[in-house]
Formats: C-alpha cells, sequence, structure tokens
C-alpha cells in the first residue's frame, strides 16, 4: 500500500464530500478504500448552529458503522472535534440560515480528516462554504 500524507486523506475528505449522490458517493468510497483510504459521508441539512450536537453525533456514528474508525474514546474524540473545528469554519457565513450538504471522514494510518461541504442559503440566493479539520490519531486503533 502507498503511504499517505495529511494532504492525501484531506484531498480524499473534500472529494467524498463533494459526491452528488449516493451511488456516486460508494463509489468513491470504494475506490478510496482500494487504495487504503478509509472514508464515510453522512447528510446534513437545517439550521446549522442549532443542529451542531446532533451533527457531530452522526459523524461519530458514521466513522464508526463504516469502519472508519472502531469504538474508542479517542478516535470518537478525534472526530469530533474535528467536526467541531470543521463546523467553526463555516459557522460564520450560516448564522440564522439554512443549511444542507455532507460531512465526510477521511483516514489512513494516523491522518484523519473531517470535511463539511454545505450550500447555505435563503430562497434561491445559495452560497456555498467548505470547512476542512485534521487530527492525529495512533495508526494501531
Amino acid at each position: 500500500m502507498k503511504e499517505f500524507s495529511s494532504l492525501d486523506v484531506a484531498k480524499a475528505a473534500v472529494k467524498v464530500s463533494m459526491t452528488a449522490s449516493r451511488s456516486e458517493e460508494d463509489q468513491l468510497v470504494r475506490e478510496l478504500r482500494s487504495q487504503g483510504i478509509h472514508a464515510t459521508a453522512v447528510d446534513i441539512g437545517g439550521n446549522l448552529l442549532q443542529s451542531i450536537p446532533k451533527i457531530i453525533e452522526r459523524a461519530i456514528i458514521a466513522s464508526r458503522k463504516t469502519n472508519v474508525t472502531k469504538e474508542s474514546f479517542i478516535l470518537d474524540g478525534a472526530v469530533a472535534g474535528a467536526t467541531r473545528d470543521a463546523i467553526m469554519q463555516v459557522s460564520m457565513k450560516a448564522t440564522g440560515l439554512n443549511a444542507g450538504g455532507k460531512v465526510a471522514i477521511a483516514r489512513c494510518g494516523e491522518n484523519l480528516t473531517v470535511c463539511i461541504f454545505l450550500s447555505i442559503g435563503l430562497l434561491h440566493l445559495d452560497d456555498v462554504v467548505i470547512g476542512l479539520a485534521h487530527r492525529s490519531v495512533p495508526a494501531n486503533l
């Protein structure tokens, strides 16, 4: 297997978060896994700031269910912290508005990255934002 850098894992998370359909997402996740990068995504939507706890919870559960991470205090904390950091990066544009998009988690070795890709808007006046956060985790967990 090829050795991937934190930049490679971040690129994978961004690509997964930007997929347009579940089938496209599944295909990309399979391709990444064959290369050695584990990834998953979960849809989110609604008032971003009111949904922060639910978004963090959904990211942790998605990463566990798809074996990107396993149930571990350290890994759950890494996913939660990175998800929160990514939310904070997009929160200024989302204050008081509805948002819809994806949270993607990618992991390879000691690198774990969370990417949030959102459409934020009011009526037809949508804006697009992206938040990205990285954590270093033990490779053997």
